[in-house]
């Protein structure tokens, strides 16, 4: 990987007297999606929420687009081109979906060609346009948080578990939204615990365990050996 646009150098974060990431290396290839993949609690959160600022870094260096941006605060990382999804959604419930849309689009008016793919990608939105956000099924909230990081052009997506508890049929639409971000250029740090989502939409994977880099390469490897996935994991996932 001779260009990654992400890249962790030996990264330690606390979350107050705890030490959760403990030295974590780790490259994320440009226009590919990366799963981040391991048990519960291990540090997939934590990993994505350091990018992205939300927590401080407080030994080791991150290099986004060859610039490091370690001690950068969280506005200025999204204004490098940096979309955040977070698990727990993170919309506005009171405001309609036009307004957490107008909200995400920081730089000014939400593009009606980006809104209009937009509505390609989750055609729910379109119906609920002028709905509360509130209103929203589980599934169509999570639309929408998407949605949000999707407002404005991103060179790289941070997305956290997108179909954690999801009907078949919205995770399949989740699915083809991220590859129409991927085909459009984007570069994707994608942490999923369905591991049939993962095996179909991840180009590279990495595995973590006790807060660091287990394993690193190819998602088609680790899809594939069934003997890896369980040393790994502890598991064959593809029982899963």
């Amino acid at each position: 990987m001779s260009d990654p646009i992400l890249r962790l150098e030996g990264i330690h974060t606390d979350i107050a007297q705890y030490h959760i990431l403990h030295g974590v290396d780790l490259e994320v290839p440009r226009g590919a999606v990366t799963m981040l993949l391991g048990r519960n609690g291990v540090g997939k959160t934590t990993t994505l929420r350091t990018v992205i600022g939300h927590w401080q870094a407080r030994a080791g260096r991150i290099l986004f687009d060859g610039a490091e941006i370690t001690g950068a605060k969280t506005p200025d990382r999204a204004r490098m081109g940096i979309g955040y999804v977070p698990e727990d959604m993170g919309i506005f419930s009171d405001l309609t979906v036009e307004e957490n849309m107008t909200l995400a689009a920081a730089t000014g008016p939400l593009d009606p060609a980006r809104r209009d793919r937009i509505f390609e990608a989750f055609p729910p939105l379109r119906t609920f346009w002028r709905s509360p956000a509130g209103t929203l099924s589980g599934g169509q909230k999570q639309m929408l948080t998407i949605a949000r990081a999707m407002a404005e052009e991103r060179r790289l997506y941070l997305i956290d578990e997108p179909t954690k508890g999801l009907a078949p049929a919205i995770v399949s639409t989740m699915a083809g939204a991220l590859r129409d971000l991927k085909r459009q250029g984007a570069s994707i740090l994608l942490v999923e615990q369905n591991f049939a989502v993962a095996k179909a939409l991840g180009d590279y994977a990495a595995v973590m365990d006790d807060g660091r880099i287990v394993w690193a390469g190819e998602m088609q490897e680790l899809a594939t050996d069934a003997g890896l996935q369980e040393r790994l994991m502890g598991l064959s996932m593809e029982a899963q």
